[in-house]
């Protein structure tokens, strides 16, 4: 899979940048690996995806929460939408949706986190995740922790004060939890922030995957704020 972790060599770019060029390539590389993902999906039993991954399966359809929202996956078309009003989902979110459930095994979550140089895979893009999410955390929310305490709870945020004053979990799907943590600064060290992951979410998604979705809280919390 090719995608926000590519991104981490070439030109200099702003985080916001780097992020809309890694989400278009993986979407470019995802429609190239749906055509490969669905036969192998079609084959398997959706009751049992849906078990694996943490949802429900009745009348050909499984049932996901995806970012505190309701999503339903047809069988065997394997289409997505939202069941409150019908809407089908943006071929990102479907791949992503897909491959979570390709991916998922059923492992419980661990109770432990881990950053991003933990997952598979992610030392040497580390740096560039921490670009594309906690540095921009860090940045909008550095000098004003209030702020970013009102937009995690506005998102549904889960305190975790074992963590820090300002911690928050997140589900964006039943088998993944992350965390998005503000640290403050003071005269001799700036302030930083970090997204971490459950250390059961590479049975869920790749890490190329779990990168997108880490990015993908950040943009949220940012956009909660404004």
């Amino acid at each position: 899979m090719g995608g926000l972790v590519e991104q981490a060599g070439g030109p200099t770019l702003s985080a916001a940048e780097g992020l809309a060029r890694a989400r278009s390539a993986w979407e470019a590389s995802m429609l190239e690996s749906l055509d490969r993902l669905r036969p192998a999906l079609q084959a398997r039993q959706p009751s049992r995806l849906a078990e694996l991954s943490g949802g429900t399966y009745a009348k050909g359809q499984v049932g996901l929460t995806y970012w505190g929202r309701p999503v339903t996956i047809s069988f065997p078309a394997l289409q997505a939408t939202y069941p409150e009003g019908g809407q089908a989902l943006p071929t990102f979110d479907l791949a992503m949706l897909l491959f979570y459930l390709s991916s998922a095994d059923g492992e419980p979550r661990a109770g432990k986190w881990i950053s991003y140089r933990e997952l598979p895979g992610g030392l040497f893009y580390h740096q560039a995740f921490q670009g594309y999410s906690g540095d921009r955390l860090a940045h909008a929310f550095g000098a004003s922790p209030q702020a970013f305490t009102h937009a995690a709870l506005a998102l549904g945020g889960t305190s975790l004060p074992e963590l820090a004053t300002a911690a928050y979990a997140f589900d964006p799907l039943p088998g993944i939890r992350l965390a998005a943590i503000l640290w403050l600064g003071d005269q001799e060290f700036p302030a930083k922030a970090s997204i971490l992951f459950d250390a059961a979410a590479p049975h869920y998604l790749p890490t190329d995957g779990l990168a997108l979705l880490g990015a993908g809280l950040t943009g949220r919390i940012l956009k909660a704020d404004a």
